[in-house]
């Protein structure tokens, strides 16, 4: 393991890099110094300082790649595309497909000077109306998103045709299969009752982000306005109440599971949020639909994804080459998380 920490500390050849972004990058000008940002598990991010500004380095983690994981290309693209449309999104500058410069594929985008908040509850807010201003701004950025025409921008062919929910359940399903450290009877069980219970497509498709939570927007200093959705390795063409089922999954969370800290237990009215009839109303209203049906569905296989996302976060873990430390911890959500969706269905049923 110790090579493994040595290649944290100096991943890439600073003085390559940085002629070959002088090269591609108008107004780029080195020398460089690269500094990594915690968190984010899955694609290493760096900060990168030089004399003609500040920008942010994404790439691939180093190692063998699951098929279709990792995909930096794809999250510049949808950048890119995203660039002149409400949807609140950082500038991207360059797309490296030559794995030869650093050793993986990456890109370059602008840095955005903002605040992230990890805490659901956002206790370091000091008032409620901006507690609810913020949450307000996340339902309206994720309206902005599924309301963007694809194709319009380009992205008509950003993913497969067909039942987004059939082909996210067989993805993941097999993802699961292939990174399975033991047998979860939790995760079997779930993973048959949503094959049972895929509803009929109902014909909406918009672009998905796939990892819509607080910590993956990035509000403006001062003031409850959405400056960035960051974090797009997940967004493919889809149904949009996936994104919103998996941003209520999240706030439905105990508080201090992982990353993710939700809002399980907590009095959401006292501290000006929304409670999750009202945010899913008020979603609702902005896309003009009257309501939506199969929620649990939408739900429960939220529930099952993230299971399954941690199962491949502790698969890497197992062989050494995970982006983040706290990497082994992620496996013991698995079970967890399979759990609290089956509780879901029960409750639903009965």
């Amino acid at each position: 393991m110790s090579n493994h920490k040595m290649s944290d500390a100096l991943p890439m050849d600073i003085n390559k890099l940085t002629n070959y972004l002088e090269q591609q990058v108008e107004g780029f000008q080195g020398p460089i110094t690269l500094e990594k940002f915690s968190g984010g598990q899955s694609n290493p991010t760096y900060k990168v300082t030089t004399q003609s500004g500040t920008y942010v380095l994404r790439k691939q983690p180093s190692g063998q790649l699951l098929k279709s994981a990792h995909a930096v290309d794809r999250e510049y693209n949808v950048l890119n595309a995203l660039k002149n449309t409400p949807v609140p999104v950082a500038k991207v500058f360059h797309l490296c497909e030559d794995k030869r410069i650093i050793g993986s594929m990456f890109y370059l985008m602008e840095f955005c000077d903002g605040t992230i908040y990890w805490r659901s509850a956002l206790t370091e807010i000091d008032s409620n109306e901006r507690r609810a201003a913020m949450y307000d701004a996340m339902n309206k950025a994720l309206v902005a998103l599924h309301k963007v025409d694809v194709d319009a921008v380009g992205l008509s062919d950003y993913s497969k045709g067909g039942n987004y929910f059939e082909r996210q359940l067989a993805r993941w399903t097999s993802q699961y299969q292939v990174t399975e450290l033991q047998k979860i009877a939790a995760m079997d069980q779930l993973g048959q009752w949503l094959d049972k219970n895929v509803p009929q497509d109902d014909g909406r498709v918009c672009l998905v982000h796939g990892d819509y939570r607080l910590d993956n927007v990035m509000f403006k200093k001062d003031a409850p306005e959405i400056i960035a959705i960051l974090d797009w390795e997940l967004s493919t063409l889809g149904h949009p109440f996936a994104d919103l089922a998996y941003q209520c999954m999240g706030l439905r969370m105990p508080q201090g599971l992982g990353s993710i800290d939700g809002l399980k237990g907590v009095d959401r009215a006292s501290l000006g949020i929304p409670n999750e009839a009202e945010y899913v109303a008020k979603y609702c209203q902005r896309m003009g639909i009257k309501h939506i049906e199969n929620w649990t569905f939408y739900l429960a296989f939220s529930f099952f994804r993230l299971a399954a996302i941690a199962q491949g976060i502790a698969k890497r873990a197992s062989q050494g080459n995970a982006s983040n430390e706290n990497a082994n911890t992620v496996g013991s959500y698995v079970e967890p998380l399979a759990q609290m969706a089956l509780q879901i269905i029960a409750d639903d049923e009965s």
